[in-house]
């Protein structure tokens, strides 16, 4: 089982490296702050859930590897509160 769990946190992490590199990329490619905030919040939250995932296979207790699971929703739901306020327009 450990190597299962190992492989598994690998993939996953290799998985968060690509979205957060592709969420980065965007960031700084996309030419307007909607577009890069989409870019950013999109990957971000895919990367954060890989990662949470390769550090949940490697919890010892299920409590914990729900706290970890408890942290990604918070950050999904402050990126998307974050840019949505960022990108509202003041002027409508």
């Amino acid at each position: 089982m450990s190597v299962l769990a190992d492989a598994v946190t690998v993939l996953s992490a290799l998985g968060a490296a690509v979205f957060f590199t592709a969420g980065t990329v965007g960031l700084l490619r996309f030419p307007d702050l909607r577009s890069r905030l989409h870019a950013l919040t999109k990957a971000d939250s895919l990367g954060l859930g890989f990662a949470a995932l390769a550090v949940m296979v490697q919890m010892d207790t299920v409590a914990s590897a729900l706290k970890v699971l408890l942290v990604w929703l918070l950050a999904l739901a402050t990126a998307a509160t974050a840019a949505t306020l960022l990108s509202r327009d003041d002027d409508a």
